[in-house]
């Protein structure tokens, strides 16, 4: 007698390929981290560099961003709680040594400077 295969194998356990049930804000979790200016200059420079208020959290802002949520983020903006890193900022942490928290939703990079 021939062994016939279940029609719907147990999926994988690997993480890398098996499936992420992740929710999106812990999957931002881990693109968040502190950094110094240095590495947020050159996204400033491709003007994709954002300055998110204190009073929001990376993670919130950046799930928005991930999950198109036009409405939230054009409120941001338009509040001046998100911000896109202009020359003043960039020149006033130019050659300083401060850090910053950051957040990558590709191609955005979400920042604010830690409380030194």
């Amino acid at each position: 007698m021939i062994a016939r295969e279940s029609p719907d194998p147990e999926p994988m356990k690997y993480a890398i390929l098996g499936h992420d049930t992740s929710s999106t804000a812990e999957k931002l979790e881990h693109y968040t981290g502190t950094v110094a200016w240095s590495y947020l200059r050159p996204h400033w420079k491709n003007g994709v560099l954002y300055f998110v208020d204190p009073g929001l959290k990376l993670v919130e802002v950046g799930a928005a961003i991930s999950e198109n949520d036009t409405m939230r983020v054009e409120a941001w903006l338009k509040a001046g709680d998100l911000v896109k890193i202009g020359d003043l900022h960039a020149a006033q942490w130019e050659g300083g040594a401060g850090e910053f928290e950051a957040l990558v939703v590709s191609p955005f990079v979400l920042c604010r400077p830690l409380a030194g």
